[in-house]
């Protein structure tokens, strides 16, 4: 593994859940991630169980995580993308973003949609951008988390 230029290692990112620190997960989007603030465990719990989860690792420690709702076939949503405070700028983003993309083009997945607030540029590295044609999708909101 080649060291960046701060001469930290590169994280690593597993998909392996084994490895997968629920509790920090929960605790950093029930009370930082913006869009999931008071999350239940339970629900994290669900979402976990029923999506493809990245782990981003400094050693054996946590750094980050993205979770990617799909079918392994056509369609994904990535989702739930967070990296730990102090990881910031550090690469793990990048890590685990190019981890979720080597996953879909082995599946062949045609379309990943995301939403954010706030890193549209972090996300156009690797090629997404506004929907081609919004007007031709929908959406309904059920219970809040």
């Amino acid at each position: 593994m080649t060291a960046p230029p701060s001469g930290r290692p590169d994280p690593v990112v597993s998909t392996d859940p084994a490895l997968l620190d629920v509790d920090t997960v929960h605790r950093w989007l029930s009370t930082d991630a913006y869009w999931a603030l008071g999350r239940s465990r339970e629900v994290v719990e669900r979402a976990i169980a029923g999506s493809v989860n990245f782990g981003a690792y400094d050693g054996d420690r946590l750094v980050g995580y993205a979770r990617l709702v799909t079918d392994r076939a056509t369609f994904a949503w990535l989702c739930d993308v967070y990296v730990a405070p102090e990881s910031r700028g550090r690469g793990v983003g990048t890590a685990m973003l190019a981890a979720v993309h080597e996953q879909l083009a082995a599946w062949q997945v045609k379309r990943a949609l995301l939403a954010t607030e706030d890193a549209h540029e972090v996300y156009a590295r690797f090629g997404f951008g506004p929907l081609e044609e919004p007007g031709r999708w929908m959406a309904r909101g059920y219970l809040a988390d």
